[in-house]
């Protein structure tokens, strides 16, 4: 019998309503070999709700993992739009780590600067995600900057300032 354990870690995915978090998670559990190849699967497959269907927001948290070479990804997908800001808080008392979404082109907007402050006050270590690279208006460079300055409003330390960053197309399933 094997004594060897297979690493975990656990991250919510945190945003302001409608930059792509859910999209996002489909493109992760897509792309890790979640789902078979020749296996239909919906859109937005996390909105279980009919009402989340309906609206195509998130509205309660929900979990899912993915496996990474030897380590299992346990996925928090959080509700981006205020009226739900309790189920994100919810969530963030159960994570290591949170991967921050933002708009490229949009930035970030009041939902955005409620999680963070939520997840930087739990002491949560972020990766920052600029999500919708391809579209017209992306703005990559300027968003990288105002949410360094919104890190920087909110009091983040100095580990939480030295953020990993990564650009992304979450439809097209690139980074």
């Amino acid at each position: 019998m094997s004594n060897a354990t297979t690493p975990i870690r656990n991250i919510a995915i945190i945003a302001h309503v409608d930059h792509g978090k859910t999209t996002l998670v489909d493109a992760l559990l897509r792309q890790s070999g979640t789902f078979r190849a020749n296996e239909a699967v919906a859109e937005r497959v996390m909105d279980s709700n009919e009402l989340e269907k309906e609206r195509g927001i998130t509205i309660l948290a929900k979990n899912t993992a993915v496996h990474y070479g030897d380590s299992k990804i346990n996925i928090v997908d959080t509700p981006g739009h205020a009226d739900f800001g309790g189920e994100v808080e919810r969530a963030l008392k159960m994570v290591d780590g949170v991967v921050l979404l933002v708009d490229a082109s949009e930035g970030p907007l009041p939902q955005t600067r409620y999680v963070l402050s939520k997840a930087l006050e739990a002491g949560l270590p972020p990766i920052l995600v600029i999500n919708k690279i391809d579209r017209p208006d992306a703005r990559p460079q300027e968003v990288l900057n105002e949410v360094y300055d919104l890190f920087i409003d909110l009091d983040a330390d100095e580990s939480q300032l030295e953020f990993p960053v990564v650009y992304t197309n979450g439809k097209a399933g690139t980074a």
